[in-house]
């Protein structure tokens, strides 16, 4: 009788121990790269038709095996936007689930007001230790500096810079100073560091400290922003690769060019240079080990089934597509951003979905997934369920839009671009992936337009867009 009293007990404290471990708040581990083109992810390339995947020419490109891990072991998502296609409005959008407008920096260098509350003030006041790591933008227009003193809900912000893309830091007896690849080559290896290792150490060294307890630590990485160079040895390791020219650079144009895709500044290309490219590899690849090593330090923490991983970027690049550089245009290399989260107590491995979100969505989603309750005035759709339900694939029409003085409603098809100084443009994204062609005007595609125009006016007037109705009215 005693054996089976014992025996009861023990099945008894077992089953506790399960139902305490899966009790446990999940973890949450965001790592944001910067100005980082989706088709450099091989989890995309691998869910894409092969023009569009190979689009500087079948095999030029890097693998990015454990960014892919995300994707095997979690969700994709495939058509995620950027709310605004550059930094601060994008990241603002990220971190507080509004319309840039309402986070106080809808322009690049403004500062993120504190008047709205953030995910991580969310977390914080769960009981979560909050860390940020690594390129902030939403403090001013400085560069390399780490004394912010608007935490935004991070309560560990020693290692939040205000933005910056040196490849190295040099370290010297005042701190740190962002330098260029050739000082960089002067000076003794012990003084210089590049960035990525600098904040993927820190970001081990917080996870170390919080292993623990749970933590929400989000790693932003300045890279692969221009100006494009890789580290040793990242620098040499794509040189043999041979790209081409994307195929909306290299045909000729309609007649007509829409004015917001003509450039006339910086980002304008005017012929095909594939170094920068070969560079911009290196860079992705570096940032693909990196992330293996925080996802290899989770597995040694037994930590991997309870954290939520993210892997996004704030916007994309247009690596010569439609003779543009780097951002701020509604095309999809521009605007069309990376975002795979892996929870394996949650989410379904393998799932992909097909639905638009911008970076607005991302707070109150990942609120929900992590059953954090909260009373925030959020503008963003909460689609916890897209990604916590069975269904391994999620095709949605939902209606969203991003926006630069120009605005583009999108579906998980079409896109819709107005522009008070333009004529507006429609494309079809599924016979049309190179946005070449304006359906706008054509028949065919009347009920698609006045569907995504509908839905348009309908969600500005819900975030009280400052006159934006009114502005694009047609």
């Amino acid at each position: 009788m005693k054996f089976f009293i014992n025996l009861l007990s023990l099945s008894l404290l077992i089953n506790l121990s399960f139902y305490s471990v899966a009790k446990q708040p999940p973890n949450l581990l965001i790592i944001q790269t910067d100005e980082h083109n989706f088709r450099t992810i091989s989890a995309y390339r691998n869910l894409l038709p092969s023009a569009q995947g190979d689009i500087w020419g079948k095999g030029n490109n890097v693998d990015t095996p454990n960014i892919d891990r995300l994707a095997k072991e979690g969700a994709i998502a495939m058509n995620f936007y950027s709310s605004a296609p550059v930094c601060t409005p994008s990241r603002a959008s990220f971190v507080t689930g509004l319309r840039p407008y309402a986070t106080g920096a809808p322009s690049n260098g403004e500062l993120l007001s504190k008047n709205v509350k953030t995910f991580a003030h969310v977390l914080e006041e769960n009981g979560y230790s909050t860390s940020y790591v690594g390129k902030w933008h939403l403090a001013g227009h400085g560069k390399y500096l780490f004394d912010i003193k608007y935490k935004a809900g991070f309560t560990d912000n020693r290692y939040m810079m205000t933005g910056g893309h040196a490849p190295y830091f040099h370290i010297n007896k005042n701190g740190l100073k962002g330098i260029g690849a050739k000082q960089a080559s002067k000076l003794p290896k012990n003084e210089i560091i590049h960035l990525t290792d600098y904040f993927t150490n820190k970001a081990l060294e917080i996870l170390e400290r919080d292993k623990n307890k749970p933590f929400a630590l989000m790693v932003s990485i300045p890279d692969p922003h221009t100006p494009d160079h890789a580290r040793p040895p990242y620098d040499k390791m794509y040189e043999h690769l041979k790209p081409i020219a994307p195929i909306s650079m290299s045909q000729k144009y309609s007649p007509y060019k829409p004015r917001w895709a003509k450039g006339g500044d910086k980002n304008d290309a005017k012929k095909f240079n594939p170094t920068p490219l070969i560079q911009y590899f290196g860079m992705v690849k570096h940032i693909d080990d990196s992330v293996g090593k925080l996802l290899s330090f989770l597995e040694k923490n037994n930590l991997a089934e309870n954290t939520i991983v993210v892997f996004t970027a704030d916007h994309g690049d247009m690596f010569f597509e439609h003779k543009r550089l780097n951002k701020s245009v509604p095309f999809e290399a521009a605007a069309r951003i990376p975002f795979l989260i892996r929870y394996p107590n949650l989410i379904p491995a393998g799932k992909v979905i097909r639905k638009a979100y911008t970076t607005m969505d991302f707070a109150p989603t990942v609120l929900d997934i992590m059953e954090v309750k909260n009373d925030v005035p959020f503008q963003g759709l909460n689609a916890g369920n897209d990604f916590s339900n069975d269904k391994k694939l999620i095709e949605d029409n939902r209606v969203t839009y991003y926006e630069q003085g120009w605005v583009a409603a999108v579906d998980n098809r079409y896109k819709l671009i107005l522009d008070v100084k333009e004529k507006p443009w429609l494309y079809d994204l599924q016979n049309d992936p190179n946005e070449q062609v304006n359906q706008y005007n054509n028949p065919t595609y009347k009920t698609v337009v006045e569907r995504l125009k509908k839905s348009l006016f309908e969600e500005m007037k819900k975030n009280n867009e400052p006159s934006l109705e009114k502005t694009f009215q047609l």
